[in-house]
Parts: structure tokens; sequence; C-alpha cells
């Protein structure tokens, strides 16, 4: 299922718009379509990280010092 939307769109991402649709031979619909999912895609995963993040800072799980030395200490030597 599909709907439809309107959407405004400045005067130069139009054009590019219109330049890419017949680059890859694609509607301009197709290639708005696709590139609001990936967006919504991204935004919803980035999101929800954030979410679990925030959860686990609020419960007070956090790494402690040693963990964060060790850590420190594996980048250092692979660093190089």
């Amino acid at each position: 299922m599909s709907t439809t939307m309107t959407v405004r769109l400045e005067n130069d991402v139009k054009d590019r718009l219109d330049a890419l649709a017949e680059a890859t031979q694609r509607s301009k619909s197709f290639l708005a379509a696709e590139a609001i999912r990936s967006y919504v895609e991204n935004n919803e995963w980035q999101i929800g990280e954030i979410q679990a993040a925030l959860k686990e800072a609020d419960a007070g799980d956090f790494a402690g010092d040693e963990e964060v030395n060790a850590l420190a200490r594996k980048w250092k030597v692979n660093a190089g």
C-alpha cells in the first residue's frame, strides 16, 4: 500500500532530482520515496540506540574505570 504526499523542494534540489531521475531512468517519485525510506530507517535506528543508552545511563549501567582503561590500552596498542 502506498499514499501520496506533497513535498516542497528548493529549485536547485528539484533540478538535481530531475537530473538524477533521468540518469538512473527512475521516476522522481521512486527516488524521493527511497530517500525518505532510507532517512526514516537511519533515524529510527539512531533514536532507538540513543533511547537504549539513556535507559542504561539512568540505570547506572556505566563502564568502570578499569574497563575504560583496558579499552584505552587496547586501542593504544592496536593503533600503531
